[in-house]
């Protein structure tokens, strides 16, 4: 068993102060929930702290009024070697926050691709580093379109998986990148052809059970070492010892409310 050495990373989060649960969009959502904002407020600046411990730069997107998802940066673009593949949201609650991603990465001097197709960021995208690999989910939100589109805009083979069960809606829900080479995931959140895919590209991943996913346990951020996941995915994290990882556990509950955890609220920024 060999775990990679940590490595140093730049997140992009965005502070939940107007976080609400307005409307339903995913399984996890109630409109008629409500909401404690100073606790989901709270919850979050400790995910910040937790990241910036591990030695991690964080950077912040400002939250806009009407825009209760906001908190949920990963959705809001994805990068690669300092090209940025921006988000075009499916449903129109969301939509408005491309722009505000847009805004912050152009001005930032990174090269942005406007999006033709609908695709949800790193919600449904996410990059193995070793091989040079995106995989992209696609079944309730991302238009499998963009999976080429967003190929073209990188330059990176782009793995298409089909998604399945819609409680979990995204890729983010329930697959992870663990290290350079290394990914967990659910099986049985996938269609048959894409676990086969994930069998043959993977054959050494971590597998979750529905336990693990269902506390949001893939739903995690990886350095090649130190996990950082939801505290109440307990079986994700005993598994993640067992492999050599170190997992850090992050009270979201508050968030989980609007369907997503740890790995929702992180864009990372690969400058390359």
């Amino acid at each position: 068993m060999t775990v990679m050495t940590a490595r140093v990373r730049n997140y992009l989060l965005c502070r939940p102060r107007h976080f609400a649960v307005e409307y339903a969009i995913n399984p996890w959502m109630d409109a008629t929930t409500e909401v404690d904002v100073d606790r989901a407020i709270a919850q979050w600046e400790t995910l910040v702290t937790a990241l910036e411990r591990l030695g991690h730069t964080v950077h912040t997107l400002e939250p806009e009024p009407g825009l209760p998802d906001m908190v949920f940066a990963a959705n809001g673009a994805f990068s690669v070697d300092g090209v940025v593949y921006g988000a075009r949201f499916r449903y129109p609650q969301r939509q408005a926050e491309a722009a505000a991603h847009e805004k912050w990465y152009r001005a930032g001097g990174w090269e942005f691709i406007t999006p033709g197709e609908i695709n949800e960021g790193e919600g449904d995208f996410a990059y193995v580093t070793g091989p040079g690999l995106v995989l992209a989910g696609y079944g309730f939100r991302t238009d499998p379109r963009g999976h080429a589109e967003a190929a073209e805009a990188l330059g990176r083979p782009v793995v298409s998986l089909k998604l399945t069960d819609p409680r979990f809606y995204h890729l983010d829900t329930a697959l992870t990148v663990l290290d350079d080479e290394t990914i967990a995931y659910y099986p049985d959140a996938f269609s048959a052809g894409s676990q086969t895919i994930l069998r043959r590209l993977f054959p050494t991943a971590l597998l979750a059970d529905e336990a693990d996913a269902l506390a949001f346990g893939l739903n995690s951020v990886s350095d090649n070492r130190n996990v950082v996941l939801n505290a109440e995915a307990t079986g994700m994290a005993e598994k993640l010892l067992a492999r050599g990882y170190t997992p850090v556990p992050v009270d979201l509950s508050e968030l989980k409310l609007g369907g997503g955890s740890v790995k929702c609220c992180i864009a990372e920024l690969r400058k390359g």
